[in-house]
């Protein structure tokens, strides 16, 4: 096989960093028992281990407690743990319409089973939610605000550090998504008060796949909605309502811990910001050469102070899904096609119901990669304008 230019990046990073992989697979090796589930040796290590990386992490997001840092499988199951653990019948929530199926589907969910209500915010030209339409959509039920950091079609940043503060003089708690956004972007839980963040590893944290969490803020109380063993209190019918255990069912991902641990030092040796601004380099020599192509749709917020390194295109008269099979079978660059999850998105930008072309930059992108895409994408704009 030859090598794969890969431009999916805000699905998951690729490849990861070599120390991750190496690091994980040692760590697992020696200590790949089950942590907090017996007193020998080796289970107190991955006990310690475990604890460890909730501090990291607490310091990595802001978060005032390392006990309120809590394991998942992904994102998508840390905003189920804290949707359903938070909303109860008659509840009113706030979100918008630049959010992940991971928001959108549990909160239809709950509407369907008529739980709750829910309020979609709009973004405006520059793909950024109305924070002056925010006040005006609480009610006197309004039981929180769920918002993505920065949009997985667009790339464009909310301004999360204004929405908190709406929140908080409301009294309302505000749940963040930042898939997209944690390992690039500030997330700061202590100073700006969201009540919790909920993370993946796979992303920007540069972990494996399987891992994520929630990080909660202490004032904010989350039911348990999954119950099972935690390897304390093992008596009680009650599943244990101390944390982390109150959301942490059953035996954690020992060894995604480990990846995102290591991942999250990648982060940090290189810089967050740094990455961020590397792969905004590569976005501004992508986006530069696709809008010379006269006949490329470039669906962006404009304003590249607030943006990620992943750009959403569509070229006249061509499929996406097409302009994506040919990227891959003729040329060998890997893009994402179709709605990317965010179905709202797309109706508002009237790329429905086929979607678009998502090329996400990543760390160990080069330009010669970006060249090779837009000589790729040159070759098909001009298929497509022959035709």
């Amino acid at each position: 096989m030859g090598r794969m230019i890969y431009l999916d990046n805000a699905a998951t990073t690729f490849p990861k960093p070599p120390a991750m992989l190496e690091k994980m697979t040692a760590a697992y090796s020696c200590l790949g028992v089950s942590p907090g589930r017996g007193s020998y040796d080796r289970a107190v290590q991955a006990e310690e281990l475990v604890d460890g990386a909730r501090r990291k992490l607490a310091a990595f997001f802001g978060a005032p407690d390392p006990a309120r840092v809590v394991f998942a499988a992904n994102a998508t199951d840390a905003l189920n743990l804290a949707i359903q653990g938070i909303l109860q019948p008659g509840d009113h929530v706030v979100s918008s319409r630049l959010e992940h199926n991971s928001v959108l589907r549990p909160l239809n969910h709950l509407q369907c089973m008529g739980m709750i209500e829910y309020d979609l915010l709009p973004f405006n030209a520059q793909g950024v939610i109305d924070v002056d339409r925010l006040a005006a959509a609480f009610r006197s039920n309004t039981a929180a605000v769920i918002v993505s950091q920065a949009s997985n079609v667009l790339g464009t940043v909310q301004p999360i550090s204004d929405v908190a503060a709406i929140c908080r003089r409301r009294g309302v708690p505000l749940i963040v998504d930042t898939a997209q956004s944690a390992g690039l972007v500030p997330i700061d839980l202590k100073n700006w008060g969201p009540a919790a963040v909920a993370f993946t590893g796979h992303k920007s944290l540069f972990g494996p796949t399987g891992i994520g969490g929630l990080a909660v803020h202490p004032d904010l109380d989350i039911r348990s909605t999954r119950f099972g063993g935690t390897g304390i209190d093992s008596g009680n019918p009650i599943h244990t309502q101390t944390f982390p255990h109150r959301l942490e069912a059953g035996t954690i991902n020992l060894m995604g811990i480990i990846g995102l641990v290591e991942g999250v030092a990648f982060v940090n040796s290189e810089g967050a910001a740094a990455i961020h601004r590397r792969e905004m380099l590569l976005y501004e020599r992508l986006r530069s050469g696709l809008k010379a192509m006269g006949n490329v749709d470039i669906y962006t917020g404009g304003d590249l102070s607030r943006q990620l390194g992943l750009l959403t295109v569509n070229v006249q008269g061509m499929d996406p899904a097409d302009v994506g099979a040919i990227l891959d079978a003729d040329f060998g660059i890997a893009v994402r096609t179709g709605l990317h999850c965010a179905p709202l998105v797309h109706k508002d930008l009237g790329t429905w119901p086929r979607g678009a072309v998502r090329f996400s930059l990543g760390p160990f992108n080069t330009d010669a990669d970006i060249d090779q895409a837009l000589s790729a994408m040159e070759l098909i704009s001009q298929s497509a304008g022959s035709g």
